[in-house]
């Protein structure tokens, strides 16, 4: 069984003990999350889409870590201007544990 959820404005694919790094949601490490967009859940032979959410279904997750991804480098620069700027961004992010689908 798995279920498609969508949570920080993009859409996951998620069984249950799989292990999904999300936008960054509040929660410190070892808290229960409930998902509760759901678009679709498909099961061994039936298969339910929501419009646009699954009414009533839910994903339960568990949070494993909160933590930042790698450094990448944004470089701006004007060419004969002698402008240069330059920056380093670590976008935040959840990883979560899913435990049980409900739906």
């Amino acid at each position: 069984m798995y279920a498609v959820i969508e949570t920080g404005g993009k859409q996951y694919r998620v069984q249950e003990g799989d292990t999904v790094f999300v936008e960054k949601l509040n929660g410190e490490a070892g808290d229960k999350i409930t998902l509760d967009k759901v678009l679709l859940i498909a099961g061994d032979e039936d298969l339910k889409v929501g419009k646009p959410y699954l009414e009533g279904a839910a994903v339960e997750a568990e949070v494993v870590e909160q933590g930042k991804a790698k450094k990448i480098i944004v470089f701006k620069y004007k060419s004969k201007k002698d402008y240069r700027k330059k920056q380093g961004h670590r976008q935040p992010y959840t990883k979560l544990k899913i435990s049980n689908i409900n739906g």
